[in-house]
């Protein structure tokens, strides 16, 4: 994708949120004077992003409170050789309106030659705040998840679909997905894992790219470009709906065993 269609996208998304949310962050002037002359309801005005735009490269754990006007992504993330050098070239990343709000970019943990990478949704308040995944009371329960099918969080690689923590925690957005998605497929294409734990529906829709019932996909072995993938409840999800916690142990032993069938053939 170049970037004029990149930039295309990023303004179609803020008019979006225009709509639903009666403000707008726009990303030229000539976008803003089109928007301003079109507008019916008179009273909003655009943010003058030369002047509180941060520059190229500052890193902050406040909050950031404005788009940048470029990008701070490094053009070549995608020829990053490792997992290190490919979270120092995207950190920084302010592709969306998620990157102004968020508190720290959540880029994922683990063990960057892990056999099981685990995806789940994305970032929440404590992750958010801690620039870790799957920390808060979700994540607690994730670890004693793994840890009774023994393995540890150093073993696997943890990571989201998104990198920072959407407005109340609420669903990705469609645009906010197709902008971070990639940083996903480079993890994956540099971490090999021999197996794949989507947690929830929308780490499972995003890879399978459609819609799923979770009571049908569930326990079930797929395929995701050549690596074999389960999935299973998030566990937020289990924290909400206790009743669901069996059929989770069932779908986290069957890895088990398809792992340890993996590392015996492995020798």
């Amino acid at each position: 994708m170049n970037n004029e269609n990149v930039i295309d996208k990023i303004q179609q998304y803020l008019i979006q949120l225009q709509k639903q949310e009666g403000d707008l962050i726009y990303l030229n002037e000539s976008l803003a004077q089109d928007e301003k002359q079109s507008a019916h309801s008179p009273g909003i005005d655009s943010p003058n992003l030369s002047e509180t735009a941060k520059p190229k490269g500052q890193l902050s754990n406040e909050p950031e409170q404005s788009l940048m006007t470029q990008n701070a992504v490094e053009a070549d993330w995608k020829d990053s050789q490792n997992i290190e050098e490919l979270h120092s070239k995207i950190h920084n990343c302010q592709s969306c309106p998620l990157g102004a709000s968020r508190t720290k970019f959540v880029f994922g943990t683990g063990n960057p030659n892990a056999d099981i990478l685990i995806i789940g949704e994305a970032p929440g308040k404590d992750e958010d705040l801690q620039g870790k995944p799957f920390v808060g009371r979700a994540g607690q329960l994730l670890t004693k998840i793994l840890e009774a099918i023994g393995l540890s969080r150093e073993e696997v690689f943890i990571a989201n679909i998104l990198k920072c923590r959407p407005p109340a925690n609420r669903k990705p957005e469609p645009a906010e997905v197709e902008l971070c998605e990639p940083y996903l497929m480079k993890q994956i294409e540099l971490i090999k894992p021999a197996f794949i734990l989507t947690l929830g529906l929308t780490a499972l829709d995003t890879l399978l790219k459609g819609k799923h019932k979770m009571g049908e996909m569930r326990g079930q072995v797929l395929d995701y470009c050549g690596t074999t993938m389960l999935v299973t409840y998030h566990p937020a999800a289990l924290l909400r709906n206790p009743n669901w916690k069996k059929a989770a142990w069932e779908d986290v032993q069957k890895l088990r065993r398809m792992y340890d069938e993996y590392l015996e053939e492995k020798g």
